[in-house]
């Protein structure tokens, strides 16, 4: 499913416009986007956990050269589901 059949479908149950169905999911992705960007988890209970991830800075290897370099430290996002999504997913009950 893709954004636009995303929001097809939120609009058809929540009985909103598809511009207001749009217009509130890139609210909501956006502040998802906001929070984590200032390194604060977003937790919803049951469905998961959006943070930012550090990850240590590591020593590569060019494979052409053999020169080593080195790749400094950053921030990814991550997503942690919760229970109830992962027992949804699985078809657990």
């Amino acid at each position: 499913m893709n954004k636009k059949e995303f929001v097809e479908q939120l609009a058809k149950k929540t009985k909103l416009s598809k511009k207001d169905a749009q217009s509130a999911l890139d609210t909501t992705l956006d502040l998802i986007v906001a929070t984590t960007k200032k390194k604060q988890k977003v937790t919803f209970t049951g469905f998961g956990t959006f943070e930012a991830r550090k990850l240590k800075s590591t020593q590569r290897i060019n494979p052409r050269t053999g020169q080593r370099f080195k790749v400094p430290s950053k921030f990814v996002p991550k997503f942690r589901a919760g229970k109830s999504f992962k027992q949804a997913v699985s078809g657990k009950k």
